[in-house]
């Protein structure tokens, strides 16, 4: 008897299951707070050079004596290697003691107070030549990301999931306050002040993907295999929540410091969950610890209202100690490579989790810049989230994977490049050009939702059992870098030109939906337990090969059924005459 046999008897999706899910999935809100606070901690308001000690409001009005001290358009062009934009609103123009002009960076900044009252931003200058400061921060948090995905996947493999998702929640909540606190430019300087918060972003980093790991992980565990679609579906709109809490808070606190303090008490009550969720019973069996086991599948079998086998369970215990002692062959990274079906389907894979974890993380960073109040576009931008959430849940039962995946890549890509000409083609900055850029980027972010949660299943029903958590490894390694390089698009390609990151998403969007056409539908089709399982599923262009040599084959030549049909009616007609 199976593990999943056994949990069916005391009901696999009964009232125990649904309320250490709901708190789990209450977990599932942390990672996207801690993500996107940079958004608005360290958002970039509208900026101008500072013409002397008494200017410090921002008038969107602009003086003449403003606009007579910005470079001239013909000289930015000429000569920097940055839109005329950010030209003008990081250099100013001098005139020398002879009289001549000249063209220097900005000594001072003013910044605009209508949407955020003071950012990290404006607190260590992070503009202009100093933007690389800014990228350096978030970059570093995403490879914490990386670093935690492996760390504590492999922590929560060996000491269990239920201590190493509550000593990341300490972790989280303890540099939260240090992140709140200790950047102090004026006390400490600006480099022991970044450097610390830095590391501590890092470190923060780590534990948010700690979270989200074990969490996800022990959530599937808990119930059955009917059920772990639903749960894995469920627990992204929880992620989405969080994006709409953060943003309630965001509004009504705009100056970073207290939002960051606010944010990291939040964390607080989330340090007693120790004493809530249990460890996974799947987990104990599959670690020999049968009396553990026995002892919280009785209390899951006393809440759910089932009685308890006592038989299934001795079943369940013989055989799990049967399949120990006959250990399977270890297959290693190289499995993934080894054959060449399996090493298209794989570096295919690799690929997919780069672009969508660059456009995914790149389209929702960027929602400052999408021309209209920054709290509303990032509430909008939760929403469509959602909403792409729900048609999922409708459509990938019931269509597949690989059809919804290709055309929401499809469109995204299509609608990235459409940028151009409407950033060509129309009367700049005019409002209805405003108007569908917003519609353009709204649609952006639901596509981007939808292909980002639809790879993260795809993959799992592609890789089979013996290297599943080696390709998802590798894949989720891959993904933070596709997110490092979102991350530096949005902050330094947008210096060249604001769009440039946009249209860069689309050009690799474009080929990742051309490359998905390559590999096979899961709907319906059992998990592949081996590379030769996985292999048998084949590629689609095989597929289409044989099936159109199979039936040449056909209309060549008749088969053994017909050929016995035709002799026992040739006999039949001798045997009559």
């Amino acid at each position: 008897m199976k593990f999943d046999d056994f949990l069916h008897t005391v009901n696999d999706f009964g009232r125990y299951q649904k309320l250490r899910y709901f708190c789990i999935c209450l977990t599932y809100m942390l990672p996207p707070i801690m993500v996107y606070t940079w958004s608005f901690a360290a958002a970039t308001p509208s900026f101008r050079c500072k013409l002397n000690e008494n200017d410090s409001v921002f008038d969107r009005h602009l003086s003449t004596s403003y606009n007579q001290s910005q470079p001239d358009e013909a000289y930015c062009k000429a000569h920097m290697k940055i839109s005329v934009k950010e030209c003008q609103r990081c250099y100013m123009k001098t005139m020398s003691n002879t009289g001549v002009a000249q063209i220097q960076p900005c000594n001072g900044y003013v910044f605009d107070r209508k949407y955020h009252q003071y950012t990290l931003v404006e607190e260590w200058s992070m503009i202009c030549d100093r933007t690389v400061f800014r990228s350096a921060v978030q970059n570093l948090f995403f490879v914490g990301y990386m670093v935690g995905s492996i760390f504590f996947g492999i922590m929560a493999d060996k000491y269990g999931r239920r201590p190493i998702m509550s000593i990341c929640i300490i972790l989280m909540a303890c540099t939260g306050f240090i992140c709140a606190f200790f950047p102090q430019k004026h006390l400490f300087g600006f480099w022991p002040s970044y450097t610390v918060y830095t590391i501590s972003r890092f470190i923060l980093a780590c534990s948010t993907r700690g979270i989200a790991v074990t969490g996800f992980v022990l959530a599937t565990e808990l119930v059955g295999p009917k059920n772990k679609f639903l749960t894995a579906i469920i627990v992204q709109y929880f992620f989405a929540f969080g994006q709409l809490f953060l943003v309630t808070f965001a509004y009504f606190i705009r100056e970073w410091r207290r939002l960051t303090l606010t944010l990291s008490l939040f964390t607080i009550p989330f340090t007693f969950f120790y004493f809530f969720l249990p460890e996974s019973a799947r987990w104990m069996i599959s670690k020999g610890r049968y009396k553990q086991a026995e002892k919280l599948l009785r209390k899951i079998a006393v809440i759910n209202k089932k009685p308890f086998d006592e038989e299934a369970f001795q079943q369940l215990i013989h055989e799990q100690k049967k399949n120990t002692t006959e250990q399977s062959e270890q297959v290693g990274v190289l499995a993934l490579f080894k054959s060449r079906i399996m090493c298209i389907i794989s570096i295919n894979l690799f690929f997919q989790w780069f672009v969508q974890n660059l456009v995914f993380y790149g389209i929702s960073q960027s929602t400052g810049s999408w021309g209209f109040d920054p709290y509303l576009s990032f509430t909008i931008s939760a929403c469509v989230e959602i909403l792409s959430y729900i048609v999922l849940h409708l459509v990938l039962n019931r269509i597949g994977r690989k059809r919804p995946y290709f055309v929401a890549v499809l469109c995204f890509a299509i609608i990235a490049l459409l940028t151009i000409p409407v950033q060509n083609f129309m009367f700049k900055n005019s409002q209805k050009q405003k108007i569908i850029i917003f519609i353009m980027n709204v649609l952006l972010k639901f596509f981007a939702a939808g292909s980002y949660a639809i790879i993260y299943i795809y993959a799992n029903e592609l890789f089979p059992t013996g290297i599943r958590n080696t390709g998802m490894g590798i894949c989720s390694m891959v993904a933070r870098i596709g997110a490092i390089v979102g991350t530096t698009s949005n902050d330094m390609l947008t210096r060249l030109w604001i769009n440039l990151p946009t249209v860069l998403f689309g050009v690799l969007s474009l080929v990742a939906a051309f490359l998905i056409l390559m590999l096979p539908e899961t709907l319906n089709k059992t998990l592949p337990q081996t590379i030769a399982d996985t292999e048998q599923m084949g590629l689609s262009w095989m597929h289409a090969r044989n099936n159109r040599k199979n039936n040449d084959r056909n209309v060549e030549e008749p088969n053994e059924h017909q050929l016995l049909n035709e002799t026992l009616k040739a006999q039949d007609d001798i045997e009559m005459k």
